[in-house]
């Protein structure tokens, strides 16, 4: 990374799992560099929902360079999720042709129902399996998987976590970190949102902020998608050894999953 700048820029990683994300600094010029960013990087950037893309650079060995204004901001605290800015740049994104359209140029394929539900059993362990509300979660999402079909596939983050959201120091707010990025009903997205950050009651205000009607069927559709991405995340915090993080995806998953929601199919 280092040989694309002069001797007097520093150069230091920006954390992370993959270990792919630098910032650069030299003097007042500050910016962030990504290896092998995804092309989508810069559709996101003219729809202003990440920082300002500088350049993109190809190195001799493949890998491909980009650089990014770099910020100074923070990220949202968690009962700012509540917003109604955060409802409308979410909206933004889920109706976005433009970003879609990259997505699928990009080879993306939409992530449907069955695809996440075999996910899920494939995922999960025999010891995760043997546990009560893990089964009963399981049986929830076999017995309702034709009523969460939807050809309205858009543009997803897939972790609307508030640690993605940054507030820059003048105000701006953006959608960080798309690794993840999938075509998919936009209940995934939602869905979490909302269970994680929102109290039920104020459901109904938050999808009028996001531009929606909270209809029985979008209930549905948000609980089961909530109810799989909790199994998964069940099951990787417990791949990691974070047993403090495993009881509290436990929690999180059995409040979801015992939550009233009209339109499912019960034994």
């Amino acid at each position: 990374m280092e040989h694309l700048f002069d001797k007097d820029w520093e150069i230091m990683s920006a954390g992370g799992a993959s270990g792919e994300a630098f910032f650069a600094r030299f003097h007042e010029q500050k910016l962030f560099l990504k290896r092998n960013s995804s092309p989508f990087i810069a559709v996101l950037s003219a729809e202003g929902i990440v920082p300002r893309l500088k350049w993109t650079k190809r190195l001799e060995n493949g890998d491909v360079i980009t650089a990014q204004h770099w910020l100074n901001g923070r990220e949202l605290k968690a009962e700012e999720m509540t917003g109604a800015r955060v409802a409308r740049l979410l909206k933004k994104i889920h109706s976005s042709k433009a970003l879609t359209s990259m997505l699928r140029r990009l080879g993306k394929e939409p992530y449907e129902a069955f695809v996440m539900l075999d996910e899920v059993k494939s995922t999960l362990d025999i010891e995760l399996t043997l546990l009560k509300p893990v089964r009963e979660a399981i049986e929830f999402l076999q017995e309702n998987l034709g009523e969460v079909g939807t050809g309205d596939y858009t543009v997803c983050h897939g972790d609307v976590n508030h640690n993605n959201w940054l507030l820059s120091e003048v105000d701006e707010l953006f959608l960080i970190d798309w690794d993840g990025a999938m075509l998919a009903d936009p209940a995934v997205d939602v869905g979490m949102l909302l269970y994680w950050y929102i109290p039920q009651k104020d459901w109904k205000q938050w999808m009028e902020q996001y531009g929606e009607e909270l209809t029985d069927d979008f209930r549905l559709r948000m609980k089961w998608y909530v109810v799989c991405q909790a199994l998964m995340m069940l099951q990787w915090q417990k791949d990691k050894g974070r047993l403090h993080d495993v009881s509290k995806w436990m929690s999180f998953l059995q409040r979801c999953f015992y939550s009233y929601c009209p339109t499912e199919k019960k034994k």
